[in-house]
């Protein structure tokens, strides 16, 4: 762990190609929004800078890799503005993509407004944040994601508005862009967005702004949570531009498809589950008769956990996913940025344990059974 007050230097130590790593799925692409890993030992508050223990939060980024799996970077699973500052997120962007070119990992980074003091903002003040965190991106060689922006959501007056600044920003990114719609569910200031409650409005501006900037889309993330209204917004897409489910609930349906059509994914919940998610994507690539049915049988049991892990308020789904990394032993230790570590009640940490655990998830069951008795324990249940 990097010793606090101080950084570690470039892509972590074990950089290079990774030894016995699987390659990508054929038939989806296939991203995990990763979080990241505090530094314990930091002399910070809550509502101060962030402080990450480099070496583990890298060091999970090469573990989703190793798994054929794209990482999606400084998104809300990173705790974007629950934590996160834009300083700390774009060194989290710069040596991530250094990581990612070191091993070959597919990477995605969020493009926010976030570095924008608190207050109401101009749209050119929005159009400024939004062009600064590209110019990183870019500069760094990673696939820009266009999120949300609270305060976009807070200064623009109607659809005309989102049309103009989205349209500013994809015409001058240098390579397609991934677009976010975020509901309000994993952020209640993003209510409205695209200028209209109505979502049914909202689909049709958001659907214009791609349709006015052909080639410049690569794929829309939908986070709605609504099954039924993503297959309806993904059969309107034009050619060649994807849908990347972020829908925790639904995932396997949405990556299944139908007959007309798939969603590819970008899921906060393919952080805890990567080894299994990846395997059951695999399925799909066969093209076998069975195939869907192998990646359903695969992939339905996770709902339960998925489901438990976003439950209301969804926006503290982050909690679960952080408990789990530790469980599995891929960080020393149960702390988050912004002591978010507390924003779950223990009784909704043990069930997701208990959920992961049925699931094989663990590497080390022991370990984990260990770890989180030893929560429980600390706060008082001794029978634990």
């Amino acid at each position: 762990m990097t010793a606090p007050g101080r950084t570690a230097a470039g892509p972590h130590p074990a950089g290079g190609p990774l030894p016995g790593g699987s390659a990508p799925p054929v038939s989806r692409t296939v991203f995990a929004a990763a979080h990241v890993v505090a530094d314990p030992l930091a002399d910070t508050t809550p509502d101060g800078p962030a402080a990450l223990d480099w070496d583990a939060t890298l060091a999970f980024r090469r573990h989703l890799w190793s798994h054929g799996l794209g990482v999606a970077e400084a998104m809300d699973t990173a705790q974007r503005g629950m934590g996160l500052d834009w300083p700390a997120a774009a060194e989290l962007i710069r040596r991530s993509a250094a990581e990612a070119r070191a091993v070959g990992g597919l990477l995605a980074c969020g493009v926010g407004t976030d570095q924008l003091p608190p207050g109401k903002a101009t749209l050119a003040d929005v159009r400024g944040a939004y062009e600064e965190q590209l110019g990183l991106v870019e500069d760094v060689g990673g696939q820009p994601i266009l999120m949300a922006s609270r305060q976009l959501a807070a200064a623009a007056r109607g659809p005309a508005d989102y049309r103009e600044l989205y349209g500013h920003l994809l015409r001058q990114a240098t390579r397609p862009v991934i677009l976010h719609w975020l509901g309000p569910m994993f952020d209640p200031a993003l209510e409205g967005y695209w200028g209209s409650a109505d979502l049914d409005t909202a689909t049709d501006t958001f659907l214009a702004i791609i349709a006015d900037h052909p080639g410049k889309v690569d794929g829309v993330k939908v986070s709605l949570l609504d099954a039924g209204r993503e297959v309806g917004l993904r059969r309107r897409l034009p050619a060649g531009v994807r849908c990347y489910t972020g829908d925790d609930f639904h995932y396997p349906e949405l990556i299944a498809g139908d007959d007309q059509g798939f969603s590819h994914a970008l899921l906060g919940v393919f952080d805890p589950l990567a080894p299994l998610a990846a395997a059951a994507v695999r399925l799909l690539d066969t093209e076998h008769p069975g195939a869907t049915a192998e990646f359903r049988a695969a992939l339905d049991p996770t709902v339960a956990l998925s489901r438990h892990l976003f439950q209301a308020p969804t926006r503290y789904y982050k909690t679960g996913v952080v408990l789990l990394a530790w469980l599995a032993g891929h960080q020393s230790h149960f702390t988050m940025v912004g002591g978010l570590q507390s924003a779950r009640s223990l009784p909704h940490l043990r069930r997701a344990h208990e959920l992961a655990s049925g699931l094989g998830l663990f590497p080390d069951p022991e370990l984990a059974a260990t770890r989180m008795r030893t929560l429980l324990a600390l706060h008082g249940l001794e029978d634990a």
